[in-house]
């Protein structure tokens, strides 16, 4: 598709509120953490920004990956020279919204500058997870993504599967893993990327049972892990059977194992839908993409899924002036609309964040010539988002995964069962959930 959709989105910014011309741009920063073709998109909607009108220039400034990017922010902020935007992953959510004063929030943004930024324009599963909970939006949504099962139609017809029918259900899914094992269809039957992300947090939303207490943490500080219930436990049981039996490996942490299905290794495979791309520029096999799979036993028809990816925090800085908020708050306008939600959808593989960016893909014939495209979109939209399907709002989350790995590594070495996997798993977190309350509360 050629670039006419983000054109004529900064043709559209001629109708958003005015900021005032003046001899002088108001500059503002945005630091990011995208690379190689994703940065060639960050930096055309930027020109394209900065060419539609001549009253903001925005920076593009790449800072390391997502975590680099929390980092510096921070650190940025304590010394008086935080940058105008960050682009901050999911993880961080709980992190920001702690920082107080050294953010404004989406809500704050708009009311302070008239900015028309409607929190119901965005799909609910994506605004839910930048919200607060009473629904005023925190950050900006902005590349969102979320986990899908992937496989390979040629190791299903291979094992005697229909490649067009994919496993809805986990039953299902060991029955076709076994089934790739015993026809050797594929080197392994299955694996997963993001093992905590997939397997633990988008299995307790798509099941509506609790990751953690109090809305999973979006109801207080006071939050408190509950992995270690029956239902997370005979999951984690049901994925160390497999390992047991061949039908499963676990390759590594966090996307290490994708190589094992864009090589062909893997029949079957749990990551991001993001993987798209990879997939259309690398795979030389048939391959398909489905909905994850839920259980019959916990729920009949299973709810959204949630999202992985980063939205835009605004960022205060002493002397920042309102000229200078209202200049971000303009961008934010302009990256949310139709037209350019769209663009970054269909360039990227990320999913639109908008409803709006959404039906104009479709309009545009988009998902026709990309079959499987829409599917992430309509996982996340299925259902009535609960607060077990809004999202984590957990603070320092990043450790709370690694805490996970450690024991879920631990578990398939065969050195603890899976209770006492999860049981270890909410013990270390608490604790690490407890120092992240004090401090925020210091």
């Amino acid at each position: 598709m050629k670039r006419r959709t983000l054109l004529a989105g900064a043709a559209a910014l001629a109708t958003a509120p005015a900021i005032g011309r003046a001899a002088e741009r108001t500059k503002i920063v945005w630091w990011h953490a995208m690379t190689a073709a994703l940065a060639d998109q960050v930096n055309h909607i930027v020109e394209t920004f900065n060419a539609g009108q001549d009253a903001v220039e925005v920076q593009a400034i790449f800072k390391g990956g997502y975590a680099d990017v929390l980092t510096a922010a921070i650190a940025a902020s304590r010394a008086g020279q935080a940058p105008h935007l960050a682009q901050i992953f999911e993880v961080g959510t709980g992190t920001m919204l702690a920082a107080r004063t050294a953010v404004k929030q989406v809500w704050e943004l708009a009311k302070e500058t008239g900015a028309a930024i409607d929190p119901k324009s965005y799909i609910a599963s994506v605004r839910g997870y930048y919200s607060l909970p009473d629904g005023r939006m925190a950050s900006m949504p902005f590349n969102s993504s979320t986990a899908v099962m992937w496989y390979s139609k040629d190791a299903f017809r291979k094992a005697g599967l229909d490649p067009d029918k994919p496993p809805a259900t986990w039953p299902e899914v060991v029955k076709a893993a076994q089934a790739i094992k015993a026809k050797d269809a594929a080197e392994i039957p299955m694996t997963s990327s993001w093992l905590s992300w997939i397997q633990l947090e988008q299995y307790s939303a798509l099941h509506n049972i609790a990751f953690a207490s109090k809305a999973d943490g979006f109801e207080g500080l006071d939050t408190q892990l509950e992995i270690n219930s029956k239902a997370h436990v005979k999951h984690v049981q049901r994925l160390l059977d497999m390992a047991k039996e061949g039908t499963f490996k676990y390759a590594g942490r966090d996307n290490v194992p994708d190589q094992l299905l864009v090589s062909g290794k893997a029949g079957i495979h749990f990551n991001s839908s993001g993987m798209r791309g990879d997939l259309v520029k690398s795979a030389t096999f048939d391959w398909g993409e489905a909905y994850l799979p839920y259980d019959p036993e916990l729920i009949k028809t299973p709810l959204n899924s949630i999202i992985g990816g980063a939205s835009l925090w605004t960022m205060t800085a002493q002397g920042r002036t309102a000229a200078e908020y209202k200049a971000v708050a303009t961008f934010l306008q302009f990256i949310g609309k139709p037209d350019n939600d769209a663009y970054w959808h269909q360039h990227t593989g990320y999913v639109p964040v908008t409803l709006a960016g959404f039906e104009l893909s479709q309009k545009q014939g988009f998902y026709e010539k990309n079959q499987g495209a829409d599917l992430p979109v309509r996982q996340l939209t299925r259902g009535t988002v609960t607060g077990n399907s809004k999202g984590l709002r957990l603070g320092r989350l990043v450790e709370i995964r690694n805490i996970i790995y450690e024991e879920m590594e631990r578990a398939l070495q065969g050195g603890q069962t899976a209770q006492q996997a999860m049981d270890n798993a909410v013990t270390r977190g608490n604790k690490v959930l407890r120092d992240f309350e004090k401090s925020v509360k210091a």
